[in-house]
């Protein structure tokens, strides 16, 4: 078990004010595998106050100094990665094979390529008679979510550090845990008193307190689009900077001269990965309608061959999703999928054999999926597939837009020039190309109601920047 009973503010593990605690379930076994406070809004002042107080200094800290701590950081985050892997298997699900290389490796990746930015990072330019300086905003609110919470808090707080700015943590309260390490790890490597304060708690509590706050400059928020357009709201309030990373229902468009044997189970695996609960994941695979029932049979064969098990065992499989409500917002969504006339060709509704323990939910594809269907519109956050039949690749590129969101996609075609003229056409913040691979030092951000905003490499360190010009 592991209960925590304090908070971290002004450089101390303090109580928090809040009375009561939160459990933390193991998605794997349904079991509680620890708890934390439940933080309140005086907490929030606090540590607001202690990252308030600690600003000047920090901000006016050397560059090479503030490269320091964080390269610490990176160092005890790697040091601390078995760890790391096996709490996140355990709060969301993700089996530990791929939590080692993505929950533990990606954290301490980005930190350290946040780090390694510093060292060319131009926080000064010349245009004409004015030195125009990029300076910190101030204090940092960042609320990070549950699929990947480490990383998305490293993606934030990496940031914001490099830039100069202090910080106020809110992880999610479902998978808080994995936060604490890092805290221990700030803590042990001496980041001066206030740079970093983390309070647990909900959103409507803790996140609105941080969001709303006054002396609170900024708030960097990853979550649902339903959450984000809350926290806009609320910051505008006081009109502080906003970067908002929300959902995402992506599409990914196999052209007719791809090779289907191939890319069709590469985009399965990129609707799944992480039991599906991922914001960029490709939930949407278009196909021509001259090769649609090629590509439903392939993908019905790649999901029945894939493997759900134990987040504890090693091995490439998936595993549960990360809680009972989540498990029902799934079958909620399946379900919709069936009244609405889609057709199931692997998986469908209930557990899989063999997992009545745990939050299991079967690998599923839709075909006969219509664009203005839910389960197409929709973000599911399971591993649920929707394939959809195109004409030509302009109805292709039509469809994929079809969407609220905008935050990822993919293309894939024999010619990779073919595949560059679909993907410039596609309104959304990232696509790979004939499989291109994830780059951690590549803005990542979206369009439309996926938000605004970058996280990753240079562009997230000047998402915690504002300008200021000097005219001589």
């Amino acid at each position: 078990m592991r209960d925590h009973d304090k908070i971290y503010i002004d450089g101390a593990w303090v109580a928090s004010d809040g009375t009561t605690s939160i459990s933390v379930v193991n998605a794997g076994t349904e079991e509680v595998m620890g708890s934390i406070p439940a933080g309140t809004a005086s907490d929030v002042d606090k540590a607001v106050a202690a990252a308030r107080r600690a600003f000047d200094s920090w901000a006016a800290t050397d560059v090479e100094e503030r490269q320091k701590y964080m390269v610490r950081i990176q160092e005890g985050l790697a040091a601390r990665s078995p760890e790391i892997a096996e709490v996140i298997a355990g709060e969301v699900g993700m089996p530990i094979t791929w939590s080692g290389m993505i929950q533990a490796g990606l954290p301490a990746g980005n930190m350290a390529t946040y780090a390694s930015l510093l060292e060319g990072f131009e926080f000064e330019e010349t245009i004409g008679n004015s030195l125009v300086v990029k300076e910190p905003v101030g204090v940092v609110g960042c609320i990070t979510p549950w699929n990947y919470p480490l990383h998305q808090i490293i993606c934030k707080i990496g940031g914001a550090f490099a830039a100069g700015c202090t910080v106020v943590l809110k992880p999610s309260e479902i998978a808080p845990l994995n936060a604490y390490i890092l805290a221990e790890i700030i803590h042990d490597i001496g980041l001066p008193p206030g740079v970093f304060n983390m309070v647990m708690g909900d959103g409507p509590v803790v996140g609105a307190a941080i969001t709303s706050h006054p002396d609170v400059d900024m708030v960097s928020f990853t979550g649902s689009t339903r959450a984000g357009r809350l926290v806009a709201a609320a910051a505008a309030t006081s009109v502080k900077r906003v970067a908002l990373e929300l959902g995402g229902k992506s599409a990914n468009i196999v052209l007719d001269d791809a090779d289907f044997a191939d890319v069709i189970p590469k985009g399965v695996f990129a609707c799944y990965l992480n039991s599906g609960q991922t914001c960029t994941a490709h939930t949407r695979m278009l196909v021509p309608n001259s090769r649609y029932d090629e590509a439903v049979e392939i993908a019905a064969a790649a999901v029945s061959a894939t493997e759900v098990n134990d987040p504890t065992a090693e091995g490439m499989h998936l595993g549960p999703v990360i809680s009972q409500a989540q498990w029902d917002r799934v079958q909620s969504f399946i379900q919709q999928g069936i009244d609405e006339g889609a057709r199931v060709v692997a998986g469908g509704l209930g557990k899989p054999d063999g997992h009545e323990t745990g939050y299991f939910v079967k690998p599923t594809v839709f075909a006969d999926v219509t664009n203005d269907m839910t389960i197409a519109q929709e973000e599911i956050f399971g591993p649920v597939l929707s394939i959809i039949g195109y004409d030509d690749d302009d109805d292709a590129v039509r469809i994929a837009n079809d969407s609220q969101y905008g935050l990822a996609g993919g293309v894939w075609s024999a010619s990779d020039e073919r595949a560059m003229s679909v993907a410039r056409k596609m309104r959304t913040g990232a696509v790979d190309v004939n499989g291109g691979g994830f780059n951690i030092a590549a803005p990542f951000g979206g369009y439309k109601q996926s938000g605004y905003g970058r996280e990753n490499g240079p562009y997230g360190i000047d998402e915690f920047l504002q300008t200021k010009s000097l005219q001589l």
